[in-house]
């Protein structure tokens, strides 16, 4: 078994179901413990050490190519994305100005996100879908104004997400980026969650996106301009939190938008988000199919 506890959200011949997938194969637990409903219910039981342990010594219920990954978190209530959250991605923006005082945020909806393995639609109105590779926080409780000194204790797991972002259409009114945040299957979350222990486990991680197996952003989570501590503590100010949420804690520089010229996610590419101690995410890119007449 690998060292961390990898759980996911599957189909497996049509029937849905959560667990731990492994190296030799899938363990059913949705199956085997009936009691959980799914993995945000095992979270807000605050029972991810339980399901730790029931894993022991258990054998595989499935191979791995048996699984069609769904969104770790099937439907959470909020998913929060965090905007211009390293260094040199508020000097992309080329307007002279300091980094922000406080983060960007902005929020997304589920359906425009699929699960590790699933294909991201490129829609037929744009060409210019990019990726934006990711570390997310699932929210593990019930939390409104919570200190940053307390933060951490509300995160639950971490995943992984491609914010895929269809880039004129963000522009496409004032001052939104609502449009071209949210195109139905831009983006992904997952493969798995991994459970959150420690502060060192998050503090410096190595996060890479690569589309076609070049490299495109590469950093670290310990030169973040906002820490992990001050997002939950700040968007905890105006929402209240729950079981379940995520945050999107941002990207990288390198994305395609910013290379020169810029280079767009077309059909047949493959994008793959990877981060020490989580995983790797991964995803081809297809056309959406022409409308029906």
């Amino acid at each position: 078994m690998t060292s961390r506890m990898q759980l996911a959200t599957v189909t497996i011949a049509g029937r849905k179901t959560f667990g731990a997938v492994i190296e030799s194969g899938f363990v059913d637990l949705g199956g085997r413990y009936p009691e959980f409903a799914d993995l945000r219910d095992v979270i807000e039981r605050s029972a991810l050490a339980s399901v730790r342990d029931r894993l022991a010594g258990l054998p595989t219920d499935h191979g791995l190519d048996e699984l069609r990954y769904l969104l770790p978190i099937t439907a959470p209530q909020k998913i929060i994305c965090v905007g211009v959250n390293y260094p040199e991605r508020n000097e992309e923006y080329r307007d002279g100005q300091d980094a922000p005082a406080n983060p960007s945020l902005f929020v997304r909806f589920p359906g425009s996100f699929v699960g590790h393995g699933e294909r991201l639609v490129r829609p037929s109105v744009s060409e210019e879908l990019d990726y934006e590779g990711e570390l997310c926080l699932i929210i593990g409780r019930t939390g409104r104004h919570i200190p940053e000194r307390d933060a951490l204790s509300y995160v639950a797991a971490l995943t992984l997400c491609n914010e895929g972002s269809v880039r004129d259409w963000l522009r496409h009114s004032k001052f939104n980026v609502t449009q071209g945040k949210n195109f139905d299957r831009s983006g992904a979350i997952g493969p798995w969650i991994v459970p959150f222990e420690t502060e060192s486990q998050i503090a410096d991680i190595r996060l890479t996106t690569r589309v076609n197996g070049e490299l495109r952003q590469d950093d670290r989570t310990s030169r973040m301009i906002f820490s992990f501590r001050r997002l939950v503590a700040y968007i905890s100010t105006f929402t209240t939190l729950i079981t379940g949420d995520i945050i999107v804690t941002g990207t990288p520089t390198g994305a395609g938008a910013r290379l020169n010229p810029p280079v767009w996610l077309k059909p047949g590419d493959v994008v793959e988000v990877e981060a020490e101690g989580v995983g790797m995410l991964s995803n081809v890119v297809i056309d959406e199919e022409p409308r029906s007449r």
